[in-house]
């Protein structure tokens, strides 16, 4: 089964009643597949299958009049098409657990 790595980058409007309301919504989908790595940015590695069932939770919650959500496909992997410079909190949670 192969495994994609993406980013996903939101930006929801606060401004609205419901606006906290779908932020909240918007992060715990996003957890649910991958982990955060900046406060409207995480980084998943998900079948296609998954990524189909995140994106699809995600436009049910957006307001696409209000919101913007983008999916960035890492093509050759994270460790190909990164740089980071400072805190890198991110874990590879498919490396093997020493404890």
């Amino acid at each position: 089964m192969e495994r994609l790595d993406i980013l996903v980058a939101y930006d929801v409007s606060v401004t609205s009643e419901d606006g906290q309301s779908r932020l909240a919504r918007v992060a715990k989908v996003c957890k649910n597949f991958g982990q955060r790595v900046q406060m409207s940015v995480f980084e998943c590695r998900v079948t296609k299958a998954q990524l189909e069932d995140m994106e699809a939770k995600l436009l049910k919650i957006m307001e696409p009049e209000k919101d913007s959500l983008r999916i960035y496909t890492l093509v050759g992997g994270r460790d190909r098409c990164l740089r980071v410079h400072g805190q890198d909190k991110y874990r590879d949670f498919d490396d093997p657990l020493v404890i």
